[in-house]
């Protein structure tokens, strides 16, 4: 059974953080191995790949076969183009120096479009976070008007009972002096 380039699981429910191995094919998920060669950690944006070329492409010479993922992994970072172009090499198709210059075209491409999209990813949250924000500032001000008519309202009331006790008092006034003398004449027929 040949070698096979996989992932060993790590990290907690809900956040696997995953190396990158060599094992056995016979040999369970997360059973002995034979050579870690990275790490891949997919919670990440864009997912977090660190591995050791030199080595994957070694295993990848001497016959290990990679699984899905890993394959993926492995085309992502340029691995398995790096050994088509070995083939290509020792088949005399080209040299190795025009390998190496293929390679760093392909390489330099590839690290641009990583870069435009961790440049897009934090200009969009930006412009979330500005959007969330405007949209806030708008429901400050429907609050802030709401509260500016419950106050404009209440001052009303208020200069409204303000003026309502002024001609109280001119009825008090003049309903005390119909009450202060009818105490008086009260006064007499309770003795």
């Amino acid at each position: 059974m040949p070698a096979k380039i996989r992932l060993q699981r790590h990290g907690k429910k809900g956040l696997g953080l995953f190396h990158i191995v060599v094992a056995d094919g016979r040999a369970p998920r997360d059973g002995k191995l034979i050579e870690r060669i990275g790490t891949y950690n997919p919670n990440t944006n864009p997912a977090t790949i660190d591995i050791n070329a030199d080595k994957a492409l070694s295993w990848l010479q001497n016959g290990a076969q990679p699984s899905d993922t890993c394959r993926a992994i492995l085309s992502y970072k340029g691995i398995l183009y790096r050994q088509h172009l070995q083939g290509g090499v020792a088949k005399g198709v080209f040299t190795q120096e025009e390998a190496d210059k293929r390679f760093e075209k392909w390489l330099n491409e590839k690290q641009g479009k990583i870069d435009a999209k961790r440049g897009n990813l934090a200009s969009s949250s930006v412009a979330e976070a500005k959007k969330r924000f405007e949209a806030e500032q708008a429901r400050k001000e429907v609050v802030a008007q709401k509260v500016a008519e419950k106050t404009s309202a209440l001052a009303a009331e208020a200069e409204a009972a303000a003026a309502a006790p002024v001609a109280e008092t001119t009825d008090l006034a003049s309903g005390e002096t119909a009450t202060e003398a009818a105490p008086e004449a009260e006064a007499p027929a309770a003795e």
